[in-house]
């Protein structure tokens, strides 16, 4: 990375940050150029140098939270749905420590990312990221576990919000807990013998 290519990063990830804090106090809706550039530290034409208009920065702000949540986790999602088909049922679980703690640490290190998706689920697209994990996670081990098509949406409802639940708790009280003691918490939560004998 050059020089200009560093400066041209660097003022991006600040108009980042700079969504990211307006982000937590007020809906995107509400949210002006002036506003980010003066939360940034820059003027009008740096903006318009990077973007064309406030979604352009949105996308750029998800892409960068995107890629910084995959840095917590040890494997790429393809090995973890690749390995998925090969478990015994019995060690088919909707939620492991595995991929759980990494989760917890991310929300731990960037609870501003979250506090703002929390508060603009809409435009923070927290419905796609629910979504993979619906698509490509839950509905494949509630199949593995014979639940019944009809019924896995509410089970995936069930699971995420009370997830979802728990973490607003946490960010709540500015995650003081320890990830360990959360973790343990979704873990007593979410048992896959709950599934087994719901029938």
């Amino acid at each position: 990375m050059n020089k200009s290519e560093s400066k041209y990063f660097n003022t991006a990830l600040r108009m980042d940050e700079a969504l990211l804090a307006l982000l937590e106090e007020k809906d995107l809706e509400y949210i002006t150029v002036k506003e980010i550039c003066h939360q940034a530290g820059v003027n009008r034409s740096t903006f318009y140098l990077h973007y064309e208009t406030i979604a352009d920065l949105v996308s750029e702000t998800l892409e960068m939270i995107n890629q910084r949540f995959l840095s917590y986790f040890p494997q790429q999602e393809e090995e973890i749905l690749g390995n998925m088909g090969s478990l015994a049922r019995e060690d088919l679980v909707l939620v492991t420590r595995e991929y759980l703690l990494p989760y917890l640490r991310f929300i731990r290190d960037n609870k501003k990312v979250y506090r703002a998706a929390f508060r603009n689920p809409r435009s923070m697209q927290a419905h796609t990221r629910y979504g993979e994990l619906k698509q490509h996670i839950l509905s494949p081990i509630l199949e593995r576990f014979e639940v019944p098509s009809a019924h896995r949406p509410y089970y995936m409802a069930y699971y995420v919000e009370g997830i979802i639940a728990i973490v607003k708790e946490w960010l709540r009280q500015d995650c003081a807990d320890e990830v360990e003691m959360i973790a343990d918490i979704i873990e007593s939560c979410v048992r896959h013998k709950d599934i087994s004998h719901a029938e």
